[in-house]
């Protein structure tokens, strides 16, 4: 699966025993018997690993957690909450949009896409990185939740200190092997409105990030997000290489 997919150099290389794996190969299969069978899988096959093409390896300061990508047509891109220009924003998302504004005053931006986030040094990673179309969860326990363990678990062994943001019983489970020794742990309810009033409002996860990181002489993360959402990927493309 490797050759076939678009992702940071940064994580292709020590990720290639996961990609060489028989589980990994065993998943590739399934993904292909799934589209073979006429099923619509989301994300598009080239941004099933978006989150790790954005954000390399050694840019990584927060992480936040998903866990399966948006089952509904036109909405996953490869970064968890986050929903493609265009779309209407998810009820999680406008409850992080929420908390965004009474921890720092940021006003709601009239979209879902956090790529501006994610160029930052954000990690919006699903724990599955597929689904199919109407199905929500339908590629749980196919491999996936073992992939990106091992992204995780490469985070974690990281020099650099690092934000896990982890909202809700799945996402603090699934990374309860971080070191939080070396790493700030921000644990809240998830910010679905089933559970959101039960503590993540008031959580003010986004700065105590910021101010983790500047403390650990990072930069902080601008959480504001611009009111054109593609104003990030126009300028990265208009960028010569480097």
């Amino acid at each position: 699966m490797a050759d076939d997919v678009k992702l940071h150099e940064s994580w292709r290389t020590p990720l290639m025993p996961e990609f060489t794996s028989p589980y990994m190969q065993a998943l590739k299969r399934f993904l292909l018997a799934e589209k073979a069978a006429g099923k619509r899988i989301f994300p598009r096959g080239g941004e099933y690993f978006r989150a790790l093409d954005l954000t390399p390896l050694d840019s990584v300061r927060v992480v936040i957690l998903g866990q399966d990508p948006y089952h509904g047509a036109g909405q996953a891109h490869g970064l968890c909450f986050s929903v493609q220009p265009g779309v209407r924003t998810p009820p999680s998302l406008v409850n992080i949009y929420k908390e965004l504004h009474s921890d720092l005053g940021l006003t709601p931006p009239r979209h879902g896409f956090l790529e501006h986030w994610a160029r930052q040094g954000v990690l919006l990673l699903n724990s599955v990185l597929t689904v199919e179309m109407g199905r929500a969860a339908a590629h749980q326990g196919q491999g996936w939740e073992r992939f990106t363990d091992a992204v995780i678990a490469l985070v974690n062994d990281s020099p650099q200190p690092v934000v896990f943001m982890l909202w809700g019983s799945y996402a603090q489970r699934k990374a309860a092997f971080v070191d939080q020794r070396r790493h700030l742990v921000l644990k809240a309810p998830h910010p679905s409105p089933l559970s959101a009033h039960n503590g993540f409002f008031g959580c003010r996860h986004f700065s105590k990030a910021n101010a983790f990181l500047e403390s650990h002489g990072r930069e902080p993360i601008d959480w504001a997000l611009p009111e054109n959402p593609m104003s990030d990927s126009l300028a990265a493309a208009a960028s010569p290489p480097a």
